[in-house]
């Protein structure tokens, strides 16, 4: 979990996508750069985003966002649907809270409150899922596509499970927390534990220290998280996906399996596959680097404003 300081980012706004508002802020560190939103994974809100990750994208070129998905962080938290168990919503593929076209669409609601009329997308876990569908959905809005430690974005149910490693899951799924403010703190620290690299030593005294800078109680309400894995999504496949994108996947990550990434580079024409080593289900400082390099490098490459593509829906 990263630390997050407010003074480097603007005050939070909202963005709206009929009734759901949905938190977002901007670095404030080179604003005219190239625009580059930043979509978070289950649960978690827009704080689990490193500073100093987004620090070096704006060193290098970017403005950058990021914001909460509804039922995440401080963006709208929906009532509770049929299924409020997140394992079930995985497996079984179902969910009828709303759709993943629904939280597309709020990607696209917050490039519109920023007043961007495309951007560079970055999408970590789950919001790796949502940023695959966003190209596929509103194309002109997308200068690039990068999506990180993530599975295809147009698959649910068990076809999800050759990805998923399900001990971690069934880890996940056994982890209890009280909801008050310590309870947000510990859940931070065992969520960290649980998606670091098995190859390097876990320091839980900075992950206590960053779960302490930005608790976030949605990393165990389960019924939040059940809502948005049940979010189904309905358009085409990502074959048709027609931006530039970037693939990135850690090679020891404990619960996507790298086979996610080959799957998602194999099918999207012309996608990049990059396996970061040492790197699991997280942003680790050692991996800044390369992460911003590749996202550089792929912009770098794009052939310009996606603006005349027409939407697909």
């Amino acid at each position: 979990m990263s630390s997050s300081s407010t003074g480097i980012w603007s005050p939070v706004r909202r963005a709206v996508n009929g009734s759901v508002r949905l938190a977002y802020d901007q670095l404030v560190e080179n604003t005219g750069g190239e625009p580059l939103l930043v979509a978070t994974g289950l649960g978690a809100n827009r704080h689990w985003v490193p500073d100093g990750l987004c620090r070096m994208l704006a060193a290098r070129g970017f403005a950058v966002a990021r914001y909460d998905q509804r039922d995440g962080g401080d963006s709208t938290h929906l009532p509770p649907g049929a299924v409020r168990n997140p394992v079930s919503a995985l497996f079984t593929g179902r969910g009828d809270a709303y759709s993943a076209e629904d939280m597309a669409d709020d990607a696209a609601a917050v490039l519109d409150a920023l007043g961007w009329r495309s951007a560079h997308l970055l999408g970590v876990s789950l919001g790796g899922a949502v940023v695959q569908r966003v190209a596929l959905r509103h194309p002109g809005r997308v200068r690039t596509l990068t999506t990180m430690a993530a599975v295809p974005g147009d698959i649910s149910g068990l076809r999800t499970l050759r990805h998923v490693r399900v001990g971690t899951v069934a880890k996940f799924a056994r982890l209890r927390f009280p909801d008050t403010a310590e309870g947000g703190v510990a859940a931070g620290v065992a969520v960290s534990r649980l998606v670091a690299s098995p190859r390097h030593p876990f320091d839980e005294r900075a992950a206590r220290e960053a779960a302490e800078r930005g608790a976030d109680g949605g990393l165990h309400d389960r019924e939040a998280q059940a809502r948005q894995i049940g979010a189904q999504w309905h358009g085409p496949p990502i074959s048709a996906i027609a931006r530039p994108t970037l693939v990135l996947h850690g090679a020891d990550d404990p619960l996507i399996r790298p086979t996610a990434a080959r799957a998602i580079a194999t099918r999207v024409p012309g996608a990049r596959l990059v396996l970061l080593p040492g790197v699991g289900h997280e942003f680790p400082e050692r991996a800044w680097p390369d992460v911003t390099g590749e996202i550089r490098a792929l912009a770098d490459g794009c052939p310009g404003d996606p603006e005349d593509l027409a939407p697909t829906v």
